[in-house]
């Protein structure tokens, strides 16, 4: 084997143990802030209409699932968003992309402690801390304090309204987080390693309380 040869299979094999992180532009991320008090009319979040989509990819494809919203309000202040809070149900992770068996080991070790740990952590919170316009009459610039498995950080992400009004408020956000930030450092298979990011689609409806 000559050298180009042994130069070619080595870059094969490390090309096969990466994995392309999932779509999705990476929210800006730094330490947690204080969080000054928002003021505006409270909107309370609809769960039922409302969504978390979370993606993660590995090199052989990708797992992607739900996560709960147990309560969250949105407050809107000069007909703006103004603030807002969020707590998700940790416990509530759950695979879509797989049924049965598959699916129930899947969700047992997101819930373990190589991932979420949602025994010691049942509930991840996120508290919104600045709202900025964004490059369009719709768009807007989020910035929060998300706190996973007791690890608080921000972040900052692109959102849009879609609709706000004197009842409803819809708001949708896609982002990615690099889960190391807050302490999900599981690698996957030595021949099968997952994405350093994770995607959240989010998908917000709150109703005037």
């Amino acid at each position: 084997m000559n050298r180009m040869t042994v130069v070619a299979a080595a870059a094969a094999l490390i090309l096969s143990a990466c994995a392309g992180n999932p779509e999705g532009k990476k929210a800006e991320t730094a330490d947690a802030v204080e969080a000054g008090e928002a003021v505006g009319t409270a909107y309370n979040v609809d769960a039922t209409q409302s969504s978390v989509i979370w993606k993660g990819t590995k090199v052989t494809g990708f797992h992607e699932g739900t996560v709960d919203i147990k309560s969250g309000s949105l407050l809107v202040d000069n007909e703006a968003i103004s603030g807002g809070n969020f707590v998700l149900d940790m416990n509530s992770i759950s695979a879509t992309d797989l049924e049965g068996e598959y699916k129930e080991k899947l969700d047992g070790h997101l819930k373990s402690e190589d991932f979420f740990n949602s025994a010691e952590h049942s509930e991840a919170t996120f508290q919104i801390t600045e709202v900025r316009e964004g490059a369009s009459a719709n768009d807007v610039v989020i910035a929060g304090n998300l706190t996973i498995k007791g690890i608080s950080k921000n972040v900052t992400f692109d959102a849009t309204v879609e609709e706000l009004t004197e009842t409803t408020v819809k708001v949708k956000a896609d982002f990615n987080i690099t889960r190391a930030d807050w302490g999900v450092n599981y690698s996957g298979k030595e021949d099968d390693l997952i994405s350093k990011e994770i995607n959240f689609k989010v998908n917000l409806v709150a109703n005037k309380a």
